[in-house]
C-alpha cells in the first residue's frame, strides 16, 4: 500500500529548497525524502536513494501528513537533564557563600546538599554550566 500524500508546486518548491538549505541535516533528508515521494517515484527507491530504512521513510511520511512542511522541520533531539538542575538555585547559593577550594570540595558538598553524588568530571561540567562563581574552583584547567 502506498502511501497518498498531496504536494502542490508551491511545496514541491519549498522541499526542493529546503533539502539543500535548511541548517539541519535531518530535516534535509526529511525534505529529500519527501520531494523524491513528490516526484512519485517508488516507496524502495526513495529510501534506497535516501540511505534510510522504508520504516524511516513512513515516519516522514507520517509526519507530512500530521503537519505539513513545519512538522518535517521539527526536531526533538533527547537531552536528558541532570537531577542537579533541580538544585541549582540552593547549590549557587551555598558555593557563592562557601567557594569550593576543588572539584573534589565541591563534589563532596553537592552529595552533603542533594543527596546525589556525581563524578568529578561530571561535577565539573555542571559548575560550568551553572552561571555563578562556581566554575572558578582553583583546580579547573585554566584558572590560576
Amino acid at each position: 500500500m502506498t502511501t497518498q500524500l498531496e504536494f502542490t508546486p508551491e511545496i514541491q518548491k519549498a522541499l526542493n529548497y529546503e533539502r539543500y538549505h535548511h541548517p539541519v541535516p535531518l530535516v534535509q533528508r526529511r525534505m529529500e525524502v519527501l520531494w523524491l515521494k513528490s516526484h512519485d517515484l517508488p516507496h524502495e527507491q526513495i529510501a534506497k536513494l535516501a540511505g534510510i530504512s522504508e520504516n524511516t521513510m513512513r515516519e516522514y511520511f507520517q509526519l507530512y501528513a500530521e503537519g505539513g512542511l513545519e512538522k518535517l522541520k521539527e526536531v526533538n533531539f533527547y537531552r536528558p537533564e541532570s537531577e542537579l538542575n533541580a538544585h541549582i538555585t540552593s547549590l549557587e547559593a551555598y558555593f557563592r557563600a562557601h567557594p569550593p577550594a576543588t572539584i573534589k570540595e565541591a563534589q563532596s558538598k553537592i552529595k552533603d546538599l542533594t543527596g546525589i553524588e556525581r563524578s568529578e568530571t561530571q561535577v565539573r561540567e555542571f559548575l560550568k554550566k551553572t552561571p555563578s562563581t562556581l566554575s572558578q574552583s582553583r583546580d579547573d584547567p585554566g584558572q590560576s
